[in-house]
């Protein structure tokens, strides 16, 4: 085979796998450069560490089963660290964290043109973390649909929904994803408008506006002077009348103008109470794009780029381990290794197994016996690929009923809930029902060994996460 013909091999593998989930793989792949195929060796070249890892354990297996299908032919992969790379796979690039770019003005004479430059360049915006890009967040099963959206809604690639709604529970990288959109955009578009706020920053300003008899100017603030709103935690917006009322009429202006407007909250569009039900279905109307508490897999690699980028050396079992004790969110996750690191550097001590097992004994203890509904919901979901809002709607279908009965048995042998409890976290379900689905799956289990076998794999789920 010929270096041609084995580029060719290589392109049309890469362009097949691509097709999965081409705003993720372009981010990623813009890391990666082919350098040789041969009969048996694929060689790549990797930016960085990081990207290597990501890209091994999301497009690797399904790049190389391709080459093999094409050429009848299985290959190892060999990586080769290159910080420069000449021809990456993707012409996206891989964004490190956005910086305002430094002015360029032309000294002997040009000034009059660099005010002009200057005068269109839009400030960057305000409360944007720098370390929130999209370079930096950890895409897994869990959210790689919110990322996909994200990327596209900045630009970057497949298509643009408006409004796209982020939902998903506390530290799961909703704001992350909103503040990459936002540098992103700036970026590529340092005249771009964008405006980021949160709720309860829109309400204040909006009393504020009231007050001082100052409407024009907040609602051609909102209105007119955006390109990209960007919004965080709508849900605070709950029961405040005339707030909502104003911000239904900002939604139209920059929906019928073709801005992008990016929403999280902690809920479904539907879950939302106390929200005007246009507004609701104004919510419902783009892209509705959940983030689910990440995998064990993504919690390791979310451990990992943490450690690299606040230069923590972290051995791969230590990583593990942390990413088996730390489950509940990305954030409490990043904050036990910062604070791991921090201990580790007053004391002198190294950050190995028999001290993070040390320090986390207690923490371990504590969550153990603190296990909730909400918890066996999530692990359920999980291991038959629901969606927690599945278990608490009125969905009868045969494998979503199942999972529900699943999950209200073991909340009943491993919490010390009640009945009526349970009908109330399960989507305000009768006792009765609960009660019947507790009696159903405690005789199967008995009787029919598929039953035993889901029970025992979310059981083991849950000891070991």
């Amino acid at each position: 085979m010929t270096k041609a013909e084995a580029r060719a091999l290589f392109d049309d593998a890469a362009a097949k796998t691509r097709e999965r989930s081409p705003a993720t793989f372009d981010q990623w792949f813009g890391g990666i450069q082919y350098d040789d195929l041969t009969e048996e060796v694929l060689t790549l070249r990797a930016q960085n560490e990081f990207v290597m890892e990501w890209v091994k354990t999301n497009f690797l297996p399904e790049l190389v089963e391709q080459i093999r299908q094409a050429s009848g032919t299985s290959v190892q992969v060999n990586w080769i660290l290159d910080a420069k790379l000449n021809e990456p796979v993707s012409n996206t690039p891989v964004f490190a964290p956005v910086r305002p770019r430094a002015l360029s003005v032309n000294r002997r004479g040009n000034e009059e043109e660099g005010a002009v430059e200057s005068s269109r360049r839009m400030a960057p915006p305000d409360d944007i973390n720098p370390r929130n890009t999209f370079f930096n967040f950890v895409v897994g099963p869990s959210n790689q649909l919110a990322h996909a959206a994200a990327v596209a809604a900045a630009g970057g690639g497949g298509r643009r929904y408006n409004p796209l709604f982020l939902c998903g529970g506390t530290g799961l990288g909703k704001t992350h994803l909103v503040h990459a959109i936002a540098h992103r955009v700036y970026e590529e578009r340092p005249t771009a408008r964008i405006r980021y706020v949160s709720a309860e920053r829109f309400t204040n300003e909006f009393i504020t506006a009231l007050q001082h008899q100052r409407m024009d100017d907040f609602r051609a603030r909102y209105r007119e002077a955006c390109d990209l709103l960007l919004v965080d935690d709508i849900q605070f917006l709950a029961g405040r009348v005339q707030t909502q009322e104003e911000f239904f009429h900002t939604f139209n202006a920059l929906h019928n103008a073709d801005r992008q407007i990016v929403v999280t909250s902690d809920k479904y569009p539907q879950a939302l109470e106390r929200m005007e039900e246009r507004l609701v279905s104004r919510f419902a109307s783009g892209l509705v794009a959940d983030i689910q508490s990440p995998e064990l897999e993504t919690r390791v690699a979310i451990v990992r780029n943490k450690a690299a980028l606040e230069g923590i050396e972290l051995s791969d079992p230590v990583a593990v381990y942390l990413a088996q004790a730390v489950r509940s969110n990305v954030r409490e996750l990043e904050g036990t290794l910062i604070r791991l690191a921090a201990k580790s550097s007053l004391t002198g001590q190294k950050v190995d197994m028999d001290f993070v097992r040390i320090e986390l004994s207690t923490a371990l203890t504590v969550r153990t016996q603190t296990l909730n509904v909400e918890d066996i919901q999530r692990a359920v979901c999980q291991h038959f690929r629901l969606r927690t809002s599945d278990l608490t709607s009125k969905d009868r279908h045969k494998t979503v009923a199942f999972a529900r009965h699943v999950a209200m048995y073991l909340c009943k042998q491993r919490l010390k809930c009640s009945f009526p409890e349970l009908g109330r976290a399960f989507g305000g379900r009768d006792h009765t029902t609960v009660m019947s689905a507790v009696r159903k799956i405690d005789g199967k289990r008995e009787d029919d060994p598929n039953v035993r076998a889901h029970l025992e794999a979310i059981e083991r789920k849950l000891i070991a996460e």
